[in-house]
């Protein structure tokens, strides 16, 4: 069965998913993961390979998995990204999706963490591209500014964050940030293995990855 974005969407049982894993989260302290960051996930992903030429078939595969991808922190943090693609399976193979289009949002969600995460697919490396790329001072639940730890400055202090994609060339992370939040240097090194990740992603679709942060390169 050709399984589609909205079949997903209109799943009571997805919904809840996507609440609990944002309560857990919440819970122990992380940032935002809610209905905000998988739409906006799912939406990018789907315009990174439409915007590349690819199908519109494989730009769905692509907003599926992006609304999906976060269900894993609903069991635990660690190895959300493997636990979220068994939950994907159950809740596509439960719609009889076709076993093709399963396998390629699943393999997608289980490659999406920086921890273990390797683009192996288009749909995967447009995923990866898509959830490293939703960074927002919105995203921080920390009211406490004297509380903040590193990641939450690092959050807190982007202003603007915009992914902009030039086919056969680059696609670029453009971000805008309070330098007295927090310096150019802090980003940078918190968030080195997210942005190796996406120069791996970019690669995939045969493009270069860079990186702007206020009007200057740094990748």
């Amino acid at each position: 069965m050709r399984v589609t974005f909205e079949d997903v969407y209109r799943l009571p049982a997805v919904r809840t998913y996507i609440e609990r894993a944002d309560d857990s989260l919440r819970a122990i302290g992380y940032t935002e993961h809610s209905f905000a960051h998988v739409n906006k996930v799912a939406n990018l992903a789907h315009e990174i390979l439409l915007k590349l030429g690819y199908s519109e078939r494989e730009a769905e595969l692509a907003r599926i998995a992006g609304y999906l991808h976060d269900i894993g922190n609903m069991i635990n943090r660690q190895d959300h990204a493997q636990s979220g693609a068994i939950l994907a399976f159950r809740i596509l193979d439960n719609l009889q999706a076709d076993p093709e289009d399963i396998a390629t949002i699943i393999t997608a969600i289980g490659n999406h963490d920086e921890g273990s995460a390797f683009p192996v697919n288009p749909v995967a490396a447009a995923l990866i591209l898509a959830d490293k790329a939703d960074v927002r001072s919105s995203r921080v639940r920390n009211q406490d500014f004297a509380t903040f730890d590193i990641h939450d400055r690092v959050n807190y202090s982007v202003k603007k964050s915009e992914l902009c994609i030039e086919k056969d060339s680059h696609i670029e992370l453009r971000l805008q940030i309070d330098t007295e939040i927090c310096a150019v240097m802090d980003y940078f090194e918190i968030f080195m293995e997210r942005m190796n990740l996406c120069r791996k992603a970019a690669e995939k679709l045969n493009l270069r990855f860079r990186l702007t942060i206020n009007q200057q390169q740094i990748l």
